[in-house]
C-alpha cells in the first residue's frame, strides 16, 4: 500500500505543530488499521532541532490521553517538505514560509482550517506563552480542523 505522509508546520515545534501530529495520530489509530497507511510529522519554522516541547503542551494533551513527554522539536528542512504529500500550516505566514522554501510544494500546502473547509485566511490560535487555558482553546481549534480534514482526506479530497 503506497503511504501518504502529512506534515504540520508552525514556528517552534513545541505547540501547535506537534499537538496536531500528536491529535491526528489519535484520530487515525481511532479509525483503525485502514489509515495505517497514513504516516505524521511535524516541524517548526524556526525550530531548534532537539528542543523540547512546552510542558503546557504536554499537559493538555495528557487530557487527551495523549503522552509527548519524550518528543523533541525539528526545524522544517526542504526534504521534509519533499517527503510529505500534504502540508499544514497553523497560518498563512507559515505556509507562505514553506512555499518560499519550495515553491513547487504550492499544490500540497494547505492551512489547515482552509483545508477543513473555514475559512482560509483564519490562523490557529498560538497559545505559546498562554495559560493551559489558552493551550486548551488551540488544541480544541486544532482537533475541531483535524477531524473536518480527514473526512476530506477519507473521501478523497
Amino acid at each position: 500500500m503506497i503511504k501518504i505522509k502529512v506534515l504540520f508546520v508552525c514556528t517552534g515545534n513545541t505547540c501547535r505543530s506537534i499537538m496536531a501530529e500528536a491529535l491526528f495520530k489519535k484520530i487515525l489509530e481511532e479509525a483503525g488499521e485502514k489509515y495505517k497507511y497514513i504516516e505524521t510529522m511535524s516541524a517548526g519554522t524556526a525550530a531548534i532541532d532537539g528542543g523540547l516541547v512546552s510542558g503546557n503542551t504536554i499537559r493538555v494533551m495528557k487530557e487527551e490521553d495523549i503522552d509527548i513527554s519524550k518528543y523533541k522539536s525539528k526545524r522544517l528542512t526542504y526534504s521534509m517538505i519533499k517527503e510529505a504529500d500534504l502540508i499544514f500550516t497553523m497560518t498563512r505566514y507559515h505556509k507562505d514560509f514553506v512555499l518560499s522554501m519550495a515553491p513547487e510544494a504550492k499544490e500540497k500546502v494547505h492551512m489547515l482550517k482552509g483545508f477543513a473547509g473555514d475559512n482560509d485566511k483564519t490562523d490557529i490560535l498560538d497559545p505559546f506563552g498562554y495559560s493551559d487555558e489558552i493551550y486548551r482553546k488551540s488544541s480544541k481549534e486544532i482537533k475541531t480542523a483535524l477531524e473536518k480534514a480527514f473526512d476530506k482526506i477519507k473521501k478523497g479530497n
